[in-house]
């Protein structure tokens, strides 16, 4: 069993930026694939972004130059650096973790993934 529990969202002006993080607790957490996810009202959750057990990082299309997902293993942590912020951007952020061990493979589906959060407010006003 692994436990995800997300802080650090908030409100942010558009072009701002604002760092989120995940709490992992549990088993072996390092040995975990990790990502993040965001749904906004009336959407499905979609990708954002993924990092690997060997720090690979993979990204959708809409963040890509703008996000950065790292991982603290010692710290049990995992982040999401959101700069240059937009309004779409507005989302709950879920972080996940799944046990995926093949090499350079992005999971960008829901379902890939095994554990969840309860999810962090990320409101970007215009």
């Amino acid at each position: 069993q692994v436990r995800l529990v997300e802080s650090g969202g908030g409100l942010v002006q558009a072009g701002g930026s604002l760092r989120i993080s995940c709490a992992l607790s549990g088993r072996i957490v390092n040995n975990y694939y990790l990502g993040w996810f965001r749904q906004a009202p009336g959407e499905e959750r979609e990708f954002v972004s993924a990092i690997s057990r060997e720090g690979e990082t993979f990204y959708a299309e809409s963040v890509k130059g703008r996000f950065t997902i790292s991982r603290d293993n010692p710290k049990n942590t995992l982040y999401l650096q959101m700069n240059s912020l937009k309004p779409e951007d507005t989302a709950t952020y879920y972080c996940a973790a799944a046990w995926i061990t093949r090499y350079y493979y992005a999971a960008r589906e829901v379902s890939e993934y095994d554990y969840w959060g309860q999810g962090t407010q990320v409101t970007v006003s215009s």
